[in-house]
């Protein structure tokens, strides 16, 4: 007993551990952010779980007690929103439940101020001008965010650098918030420069800083008077189109101030030039003010030359050469990536080729739109490239190509995509239900437009549940737009939605339902297949068996019906009685007029082989016809002249038998006949003794019809008197 209770200690512990490890991991770290007049969300750690995980987040207001919640999931990020109104300064108790298949964790409870934890949207900077007498320096005009809390001190960060520099420097100030628009005068700036300058503010005693304004420019100007000079030159480059116009590929050549110009410098125009590099006397030139003209050359490698102006004169040339639309060029750039540091965006790649040394970046946002205007930048002694994260849209995709250049050939760029910040997508996958089957359907969805993208997707999460079941889910690539649900329940109604994700949380799509079949197509094909070949084989086995047995098939389908012509009751009086049975020659026996019948001769034994032969034949035909009562069974037509005057009516059989010898006729059996039927029969003037009737000549064919008649008709007494008689 005592080891059994060692073992329970020993194990209890390692059962409560393992039991433990099955409960979600309890919600830390939990920050909270009011965006003012939009919504309070919550953030929390961990980030993400490996299993399914549903959270909980119960908000409770301190002074009144009231309370609401949000869900979320472990799969669509840990944070969750309220979109409730609120308004400073309440307080909040914040607390994060966690919960799956195995149990509910609780965070810790937490506490937020409204006033120390809002956050509004960034000024925006109207202009930066040069102030009238004022030596080095420029005036900044913003107007206050709109979204923010009225008469409240906003604490303002302004920065700004040189056009030229990569040094930002910061000035902070202070403004109570009661004007829309504000100003700030920037002194202590180099004459004849132009800057470039970002603001962002944030609310008095609030520790969430807004974003940075969009960028501005302004130039200072320096005291005394402004000597005019001819341009100083300018940077050179082109887009090369896949399209031709007549025959011919358009050129798109991109112009702009050199590096190191004077800011204040006035051009007029563009002079350019251009010919085949094999043919300088086919040069031609162009005239114009547009900064991205465009040019129409031939397939061969071409030479372009381009100049400013102004009223003093001409600027140096750019020299660019346009490659043959057939010509291979060169690679040399290996791999690139992007990565974000601070406020701004870097590019690196690299190269294995070590003579080149200069590279052109390219850049333009990529959305569904027309493409807008293309930006680019040299870059000379480096292979990276950096750029301020506030000239960039954010939620914007951007293509960044860079381009080796080695003298006055340029390679084959290397392009990656990048977005300086990502959000979640604004609207989730246009889903639909294809290929319903009993227990499988495919479910397939539009990729989201780039513009509501917000950064790039990473998966695909498609949510099935069955009507009053429990929720599944399946989690795909971004590459993958369908998927095929298995095991699912027959003849049940389902609803599915697709959830599209970015690093910074996902979406669902409208939720659709459809439901699944009660037999499938399969199964039809295989019923229909089975009936369908069991009729077929039936078919073949009586074709084959008809083949070999036709005379069987022939009796089962077609039976043989008797012919009363060939009835074997011919037999009964010999070979001579079967081959005479004419009808016609029994013509001149009968009188049919008077229906007497004539005496005839019949050997001895006659009657008894027609009465025991016909009582045989009388029970085939009852065997194989029951119930049809007295029929014509020898064949022929009607008995017209023998009847039971007390019997119902029934027809009786008529056969002529041809002429033969002498005909006999039993007195016996005239004993059990009706004496009216007698009397008809055999006349008193006719006779031959007491116990036959007989007379040499033709036989009366009534008379065979009178005897096999009433072997039908009389009462069932008439066989037994007939042998007793004979």
């Amino acid at each position: 007993l005592g080891t059994m209770w060692a073992w329970t200690l020993w194990m209890l512990p390692l059962l409560c551990r393992f039991g433990l490890a099955d409960l979600p991991a309890k919600p830390e770290n939990i920050s909270c952010v009011f965006y003012y007049t939009k919504n309070f969300t919550c953030t929390w750690s961990p980030e993400k779980e490996a299993n399914s995980i549903s959270y909980t987040v119960r908000r409770t207001l301190c002074y009144v007690r009231e309370n609401d919640t949000c869900n979320s999931t472990s799969k669509a990020g840990s944070s969750c929103s309220f979109y409730s109104s609120l308004t400073p300064p309440d307080i909040y108790i914040i607390q994060v439940e966690a919960k799956n298949a195995y149990g509910i964790i609780k965070s810790d409870i937490t506490y937020w101020d409204l006033t120390t934890i809002t956050k509004i949207e960034p000024p925006k900077i109207s202009s930066v001008k040069p102030v009238l007498g004022l030596k080095q320096m420029v005036q900044i005009k913003w107007t206050q965010p709109v979204l923010a809390p009225k008469s409240s001190t906003l604490n303002y960060t302004l920065r700004f650098r040189a056009v030229n520099s990569t040094h930002w420097m910061e000035v902070n100030f202070t403004r109570s918030g009661k004007n829309e628009e504000e100003a700030y005068n920037l002194t202590g700036l180099q004459a004849f420069t132009e800057y470039v300058v970002a603001l962002q503010c944030v609310v008095h005693k609030s520790r969430f800083w807004s974003g940075w304004s969009q960028e501005k420019m302004g130039v200072t100007v320096e005291e005394g008077k402004l000597v005019p000079c001819a341009p100083h030159g300018l940077d050179l480059w082109r887009v090369l189109r896949s399209d031709k116009v007549d025959g011919k590929r358009p050129v798109q050549l991109l112009l702009k101030k050199a590096k190191g110009a004077p800011v204040l410098e006035k051009v007029l125009g563009y002079k350019i030039q251009y010919f085949p590099e094999n043919n300088s006397n086919l040069t031609e030139t162009m005239n114009t003010t547009n900064q991205q003209p465009e040019l129409y050359l031939g397939n061969q490698t071409y030479w372009v030359h381009v100049s400013s102006y102004n009223s003093l004169g001409e600027s140096p040339e750019a020299t660019l050469r346009i490659p043959a639309i057939d010509e291979k060029l060169f690679h040399c750039i290996e791999a690139m990536h992007t990565c974000l540091t601070q406020d701004q965006l870097v590019v690196e790649w690299q190269s294995s080729a070590l003579e080149v040394d200069t590279w052109m970046v390219e850049w333009v946002p990529d959305l569904d739109s027309k493409p807008l205007a293309i930006s680019w930048e040299s870059v000379s002694h480096a292979r990276n490239w950096t750029i301020q994260q506030d000239e960039l849209e954010p939620f914007w995709c951007y293509n960044i190509s860079v381009y080796p250049m080695l003298q006055n050939l340029v390679g084959e760029p290397y392009s990656i995509q990048a977005y300086v910040k990502e959000g979640v997508p604004s609207e989730g996958p246009e889903t639909k239900v294809e290929n319903i089957g009993v227990r499988t359907v495919t479910i397939t969805w539009k990729e989201i437009p780039k513009r509501h993208r917000n950064g790039f997707i990473n998966n695909y999460t498609i949510f099935y549940q069955a009507e009053d079941g429990k929720e599944f889910s399946k989690t795909v690539n971004s590459s993958i737009l369908q998927y095929d649900l298995e095991s699912l329940t027959r003849k049940t109604s389902y609803t599915v939605q697709v959830m599209a994700s970015t690093s910074a949380g996902g979406i669902n799509g409208t939720g659709i339902n459809f439901k699944t079949l009660s037999i499938s197509v399969f199964e039809i094909f295989l019923v229909t297949s089975l009936v369908g070949g069991g009729l077929l084989i039936l078919i073949i086995l009586t074709v084959v068996y008809g083949i070999k047995k036709p005379n069987k098939l022939k009796h089962l389908c077609w039976p043989d019906v008797p012919n009363p012509a060939e009835s074997s009751i011919a037999t009964w009086c010999g070979d001579d009685f079967k081959g005479k049975l004419n009808l016609k020659e029994f013509d001149d026996s009968v009188n049919r007029e008077d229906g007497i019948l004539k005496p005839c001769y019949s050997p001895n034994d006659f009657i008894d082989k027609l009465v025991v032969n016909f009582e045989n034949f009388l029970e085939v035909v009852s065997a194989e016809n029951p119930g049809k009562g007295c029929e014509n069974i020898l064949g022929g037509e009607k008995n017209e002249y023998v009847a039971s005057p007390n019997r119902p009516y029934c027809p009786t059989v008529s056969t002529e038998i041809p002429p033969r010898g002498p005909q006999c006729l039993s007195s016996g059996m005239l004993e059990g006949i009706y004496p009216e039927t007698r009397e008809r029969l055999l006349p008193p003037t006719q006779g031959c003794g007491p116990d036959h009737l007989c007379e040499e000549g033709a036989p009366n064919p009534y008379l065979k019809n009178s005897v096999t008649t009433r072997e039908f008709l009389v009462s069932e007494k008439l066989p037994e008197q007939i042998h007793r008689e004979v």
